[in-house]
């Protein structure tokens, strides 16, 4: 039987090590953003988006130092999307992982060049390596910025930002967790392929798994926010309520959205049966994004 947490702490170590060997050190000069840039690297988040490249990676062949090094600017990736929205611009949270927020460690100035830093940073990652036959050398490079730019991340936390307040509507829900949350966990699954120099067939099977699990992933935090204590997410509870923000819950309730959060879990697993590769590591992920409690 597949041990999902012994792949996961394996898996963890490993780009922890690398990602502490690769950011600037705490104290090389300006020390106070360095310090700042790993402050949030180093929060304790679950690693999911370079686990699920990694694992990708690995259901097209054996993982390779381009498979690390695109897991890694995923993350820091991520982290900068992460410091971003919780400024008193963007959601004003003072938690983060159980911590305090880095805005209100190190100020909104520091913060706001942190994850300016980061997302340099991934891009700088990625220009070190090539991506393998058939496709061009910077097609990483090009999946990521695809993910993050306003056709993704950055345009769903606009539209985010747009709809507080408004009423109830399932397009742009969709439209929201599709680009804010969906596009990077999608990047993610393609990247690990691409690395892995994956056929047509196979890098549409991991474009599918990612949408799903994407959407899901986003559904559950949707649900945890009204569902959870502060205390387990490490982070506001009841926040999205409060804020009047376009949520799949605040759209069609609670069990709807436990259903489609299933549905979605069981179209990632049948896109993943037409890989060669391995396929455990990334069912037992998808499992575990659809069933986490935090």
């Amino acid at each position: 039987m597949f041990d999902l947490q012994h792949y996961i702490d394996n898996n963890i170590r490993s780009i922890d090590t690398a990602l502490d060997r690769r950011l600037p050190a705490e104290t090389e000069r300006p020390a106070a953003l360095h310090k700042a840039m790993r402050y949030s690297v180093f929060a304790g988040g679950k690693r999911l988006r370079p686990l699920l490249c990694l694992a990708a990676a690995e259901a097209i062949g054996p993982t390779n130092d381009t498979a690390l090094a695109a897991a890694l600017a995923i993350e820091i990736l991520h982290t900068y999307t992460l410091i971003h929205d919780d400024l008193p611009s963007m959601d004003d949270d003072d938690l983060r992982r159980g911590r305090p927020t880095l805005h209100i460690a190190a100020g909104e100035a520091n913060a706001i060049l942190a994850g300016d830093a980061l997302l340099t940073l991934a891009f700088e990652w990625l220009a070190e390596v090539c991506a393998p036959p058939p496709y061009p050398p910077n097609q990483l490079s090009l999946e990521l910025a695809y993910a993050a730019g306003s056709r993704g991340v950055v345009g769903g936390q606009a539209e985010d930002l747009a709809a507080e307040g408004r009423a109830a509507d399932p397009d742009t829900v969709d439209y929201i967790h599709r680009h804010k949350t969906a596009a990077l966990l999608r990047a993610a699954a393609r990247m690990g392929g691409i690395a892995g120099g994956a056929g047509d067939k196979a890098l549409a099977a991991l474009t599918a798994y990612g949408d799903a699990i994407g959407l899901a992933f986003q559904i559950v935090d949707d649900i945890l926010n009204e569902t959870s204590t502060a205390a387990t997410l490490g982070k506001a509870a009841g926040s999205d309520r409060q804020r009047g923000k376009m949520t799949y819950v605040a759209v069609h309730g609670l069990a709807a959205a436990r259903k489609r959060a299933e549905q979605l879990k069981q179209d990632a697993l049948a896109a993943l049966d037409t890989l060669s590769g391995p396929q455990e590591p990334l069912a037992a992920l998808a499992r575990f994004i659809t069933e986490r409690t935090h």
